[in-house]
């Protein structure tokens, strides 16, 4: 995106329910195709968030990709440093680490190859069979963080 506000696309009304639809089954143990609920600090309120997300792990990484661009959970991670993925009773607590955007062609491409059918339509038309260069020039738009689980 070439304008100078970091891309966001906010969810419709009806995103919002879906995500906690997909958000409480996660907290009650169903994951639809491997979604976990993420729970990080707000970094203004202090209160724990709550979002259903995709992890995704490339080449014995796990990794969060944030495919509406700088969302709110985005930026509560990069002041947090890390949270929790849950699904059920399972519960994991994690450090993250941005990935520069120099690092983040091969965990999109593969993101884009698992969770496309999903996420494609916040991608501006780059598809996992986009070229090298046209995922490299949308990556500044899609936060990646690389999570490390703690316990």
């Amino acid at each position: 995106m070439s304008s100078s506000a970091p891309y966001y696309l906010k969810g419709s009304p009806l995103n919002v329910r879906l995500n906690s639809v997909i958000g409480w089954l996660a907290r009650h143990g169903v994951s639809l195709a491997g979604t976990a609920e993420l729970s990080v600090k707000g970094r203004k309120s202090g209160a724990m968030q709550r979002v259903p997300v995709n992890p995704h792990t490339h080449e014995g990484g796990q990794y969060l990709v944030s495919a509406r661009g700088h969302s709110q959970w985005v930026r509560n991670m990069r002041a947090a440093n890390g949270g929790e993925l849950r699904v059920g009773r399972k519960v994991r607590t994690f450090t993250a680490v941005e990935l520069p955007d120099a690092e983040k062609l091969p965990v999109l491409r593969t993101y884009l190859e698992k969770w496309g059918w999903e996420v494609n339509q916040y991608f501006a038309g780059v598809t996992a069979a986009s070229t090298d260069e046209e995922i490299i020039a949308c990556a500044g738009d899609h936060p990646v963080f690389r999570i490390t689980v703690t316990k």
